[in-house]
């Protein structure tokens, strides 16, 4: 998984190329010591909330860490206690060292590693490592995206007839999704909303959009890989997306190829209360 000039093709010529390069490491750091864990026979604690963690959480965090952090940068992480010092910070790393731990504690594949680098608030860098499908995605606001090293970018889809939208297992679970059954959409339940971001970002998948509020390090990774492969990115209430905040939970996000944006944005006014 070395990422080299010679196969990255245009990321080369990002003024991110260091930061990519850091971000391709901290990835393969990660892959590693997810082959010391076995989805689905894996323990997992509860925290406040009830979300899940596991050794595997942890482990990752650490090497994530070690792998990313320089002297003057910020640092938000999931299972790491937050330090108010990265909001003075113009450049932050945020991470989920494994999104979608249910997933993975259930042994679906549907679970992976995200980092992304925020520079003055905005998410201009990430990477983000399935190590259940061995799929990876890296990207930079102003070089593109790789998936799986080759070159990648959001659909090119103008109308949201048949349009593949990645939803939130629990929000289907739930029934938030049922005001969605009756319109021509083909609505795919899936965990880790950082994957669904990547999927989109690599046009594997028209749209996704959250009903819920989500963390930073839930969505950034995601939201910079859908803006490098050309994609739209906006917060539930179609405000831009600012990350480095001090409370990190911000409102749902929607995401999707460019030629979605206007009908997606109009579909969830339609279907959803938007407050703004």
């Amino acid at each position: 998984m070395t990422l080299q000039k010679s196969v990255a093709g245009k990321l080369a010529a990002s003024r991110h190329w260091e930061i990519l390069v850091r971000i391709q490491t901290a990835l393969e750091a990660a892959r590693v010591v997810f082959s010391h864990f076995t989805p689905g026979e894996i323990e997992a604690e509860y925290k406040a909330g009830h979300d899940p963690v596991t050794e595997a959480d942890r482990a990752i965090d650490v090497v994530l860490r070690e792998s990313l952090l320089r002297d003057g940068e910020g640092w938000l992480s999931e299972e790491t206690a937050d330090n108010p010092s990265r909001l003075e910070k113009r450049h932050v790393w945020i991470v989920d060292p494994l999104d979608g731990t249910r997933e993975f504690v259930l042994g679906l594949p549907e679970f992976c590693v995200s980092i992304a680098f925020v520079e003055d608030g905005k998410a201009v860098a990430g990477g983000i490592y399935n190590p259940a499908t061995r799929e990876s995605f890296l990207g930079a606001i102003d070089a593109g995206v790789l998936y799986n090293g080759k070159p990648a970018a959001a659909g090119q889809k103008t109308g949201l007839s048949g349009a593949l939208i990645l939803a939130s297992r629990s929000e289907v679970k739930r029934g938030e999704w049922k005001q969605f059954e009756a319109t021509s959409l083909e609505i795919r339940p899936m965990g880790s909303v950082a994957y669904k971001l990547a999927l989109v970002a690599a046009g594997s998948a028209d749209a996704t959009f959250t009903l819920t509020p989500k963390h930073e390090w839930d969505i950034a990774a995601g939201a910079a890989l859908v803006e490098s492969g050309g994609g739209f990115v906006a917060t539930i209430d179609n405000a831009p997306l600012r990350c480095n905040n001090r409370n990190p939970l911000l409102r749902g996000l929607v995401a999707s190829g460019a030629g979605l944006r206007e009908e997606l944005l109009q579909l969830i006014r339609q279907h959803c209360r938007v407050d703004k």
